[in-house]
């Protein structure tokens, strides 16, 4: 009997048990479907995108102006860089341009006229040269008829060996006087005329740089004198330049030399063209590539020239 009435009671436990938990499986079934009812109706809200925040306000267009209005410019919070204009590639014209000449001959006419310094040619006259009463006819023919050119405002003109065209050369000025005065074969060019000097057996090197150099104890009135380096040139011997000498001033008791040129030097002033110039051995600028500057390089007698 009482084992019956544990079974019983045991029995009942499980049924409540039982019931139990089926009870609570339905809550929790219910539950879950209410909770899931709920998602369903309600919308899951999307999430929001953050908006950049720039620091550079946007900019507003302004509107267009209407013709002949007055234009304020906007300012600006960067200032712009400045711009350098490029410069013109037109060539500007410059009125009397100023121009340094290098001592001596000039390769080339200028391509355009250009104005120089209004210094008048200089000329002396055969009274004013010392000794000149004791020069031979044949030097004193030569040195007249050089000087006689020099009274008629003859420039410098490269190319030339006429005073008809306005003005002579160096080595034109050279040929023209000696083939007036009776020397034949007489060549055109400045170094041709140092070379018929050389072979002649009459050329004296000169190769100190000071006026008073022993180098000149042998130089004598209708001499040719020659330079280097005047002008810059690709041949050998490089001769540019050639004058003749006249003996020395009484006024001054400085040697001088006839001849076209174009800035040497007269009493302190620079000279152009056909003139009576100082005739002085030193340097009259430095030597460099672009200007080499004058070298006086020797002196001889013209070839046939009797001293009488």
């Amino acid at each position: 009997m009482k084992r019956t009435l544990r079974l019983l009671i045991i029995i009942a436990a499980v049924f409540a048990v039982v019931g139990g938990v089926r009870a609570t499986e339905e809550e929790d079934e219910s539950f879950s479907k209410k909770v899931r009812d709920f998602l369903v109706r309600t919308p899951t809200p999307m999430p929001r995108k953050h908006r950049k925040t720039s620091a550079t306000p946007k900019k507003t267009e302004a509107p267009s102006p209407s013709p002949g209005a007055a234009v304020t410019p906007k300012p600006s919070s960067t200032p712009e860089p400045s711009v350098t204009p490029r410069p013109s590639t037109s060539p500007k014209l410059v009125s009397n341009p100023t121009i340094t000449p290098i001592p001596g001959e000039t390769p080339a006419p200028s391509p355009s006229p250009v104005a120089k310094k209004n210094t008048p040619n200089a000329t002396i006259s055969t009274d004013e040269i010392v000794g000149y009463e004791n020069y031979s006819p044949e030097v004193r023919k030569i040195i007249e008829s050089a000087l006689a050119l020099t009274t008629q405002n003859l420039g410098y003109k490269y190319g030339s060996a006429d005073p008809a065209n306005g003005g002579m050369d160096c080595s034109g000025f050279v040929y023209y006087v000696l083939s007036k005065s009776g020397i034949g074969d007489v060549p055109r060019d400045a170094r041709e005329q140092y070379v018929w000097l050389r072979k002649a057996g009459s050329f004296q090197a000169v190769l100190g740089h000071s006026d008073d150099t022993f180098e000149l104890d042998s130089l004598k009135p209708g001499d040719l004198l020659f330079w280097s380096g005047t002008y810059s040139v690709d041949r050998d011997p490089d001769i540019t330049h050639t004058m003749i000498y006249l003996g020395r001033e009484k006024a001054t008791n400085h040697r001088v030399m006839v001849g076209a040129s174009d800035g040497r030097i007269y009493k302190g002033q620079s000279r152009f063209g056909v003139s009576v110039f100082e005739f002085r051995v030193s340097r009259l600028g430095a030597k460099s590539d672009a200007k080499p500057g004058p070298i006086f390089v020797g002196y001889g007698r013209i070839p046939g020239l009797h001293d009488g």
